[in-house]
């Protein structure tokens, strides 16, 4: 007899990241913490023990699993009524993102709402992009909790990063010094890695607001695997990603993971740099320092005909630059691959850092100057116990796996 396909089935294969999202009841567990989790498949009801599924609700849940296009391997129960929103985030990339708390758990989430109309192609693509989010298990990667669609909204639930993105922390803090740079290099590298090898994927969206770092100054990579249909469906999409798009993929050529290298060449200039690193009169390298916002089609153009942009020589160290050149290289068979770059001098340098102070230092200063904006005194500064400080180095940064 075949089996039924709507019966029961244990899920402790799909629950890798040990949140308790089923039950009504279930407490524990507090702050940013992820206490355990429970998946469970929508409940159904039977009468008189008999195994008679009644066909409305068979038809229900046939129809919810037709339209969500998750097959029958899991269900993640997460509905809005589970969330309380705290405060929103940010906005762009077609949605919302806000700090909320799961109600049961008590956990600290990101929850982020992508507008999009529900047509089949694009809610196939963004199920394809969860699913490889779920299967994710990386220090360098943000860890995916569930997601659930409301009306055309996709709604997905992820670890919440505190300090923020490094479009954010550029913002607030400037330019970045050298030590900070060699550990998110390390780190976006060791996550691009773990994609490529471990689930054959590239990141196609290389930029500062998709690298975050949590409270005690961990980076990782979040909105990874995007299709291109689904980035044209979101509104504003399309024009932040392409600033730091290839020239091969302004051309219509394939991408590759070194298109990836591409825009993490440009991300890590732009952190240095404290600005983008192309200006508006189209042209690259020191000119750009008087240079403001250009426009798109002339960004574009400046991305494929103008020589790449370099750092000012002598103000920064030259593993620095060397790192920066080699990723923008116009033609991607000379540039490195993220393993490649894992051996690079950069990477090997013995910076020591104390990135919890980091994430302190950039939340108080971020708080503070929000506070200011809103002619308010400046709240209590964040400190924390840290008796030994942490501080990374090269060599515990090695250590790491990812």
């Amino acid at each position: 007899m075949a089996a039924d396909p709507f019966a029961p089935r244990t899920l402790a294969k799909k629950n890798k990241k040990g949140l308790t999202l089923g039950g009504r009841g279930g407490g524990g567990g507090g702050g940013d913490s992820a206490p355990s989790i429970t998946l469970s498949e929508p409940s159904i009801s039977r009468s008189n023990g008999s195994t008679e599924i009644k066909t409305r609700k068979r038809d229900t849940l046939a129809t919810q699993l037709s339209n969500l296009e998750l097959g029958l391997e899991y269900t993640v129960d997460l509905r809005a009524d589970d969330l309380e929103v705290l405060h929103e985030l940010g906005s762009g990339n077609g949605g919302t993102v806000s700090k909320v708390v799961h109600k049961a758990t008590k956990t600290t989430m990101a929850r982020k709402v992508i507008h999009v109309e529900a047509k089949p192609a694009v809610r196939k693509q963004i199920v394809r992009e969860l699913q490889i989010m779920y299967e994710c298990h990386s220090p360098y990667i943000v860890s995916f909790y569930g997601a659930f669609l409301n009306g055309s909204d996709v709604i997905m639930c992820m670890e919440f990063m505190e300090t923020g993105s490094l479009d954010h922390i550029s913002n607030v803090m400037g330019s970045l010094e050298i030590g900070y740079l060699r550990v998110i290099a390390e780190s976006v590298l060791r996550g691009l890695v773990y994609l490529y090898d471990v689930h054959k994927i590239m990141h196609r969206d290389i930029k500062p607001s998709n690298i975050l770092v949590n409270g005690n100054g961990q980076i990782k990579l979040c909105d990874f695997g995007v299709s291109g249909e689904l980035v044209n469906s979101i509104a504003d999409t399309f024009v932040g990603t392409s600033t730091y798009m290839s020239p091969e993929r302004i051309q219509g050529g394939k991408y590759t993971v070194k298109s990836d290298v591409w825009s993490f060449g440009l991300t890590m200039m732009e952190l240095a740099l404290g600005r983008f690193p192309f200006g508006s009169d189209g042209a690259s390298g020191d000119k750009r320092a008087s240079s403001g916002p250009m426009g798109i089609l002339d960004l574009l153009q400046s991305i494929v005909n103008e020589p790449a942009p370099k750092l000012p020589e002598g103000k920064y160290p030259a593993e620095l630059e060397e790192f920066c050149d080699s990723c923008l290289l116009k033609n991607p068979e000379q540039r490195p691959s993220p393993a490649d770059l894992l051996k690079s001098p950069l990477i090997e340098m013995d910076i020591p850092v104390d990135l919890e102070k980091w994430a302190d230092d950039i939340i108080n200063t971020a708080a503070a100057k929000k506070a200011a904006k809103n002619g308010q005194p400046p709240p209590p500064p964040r400190i924390r116990d840290r008796t030994p400080p942490s501080i990374p180095t090269v060599g515990s940064q090695k250590k790491a796996k990812a």
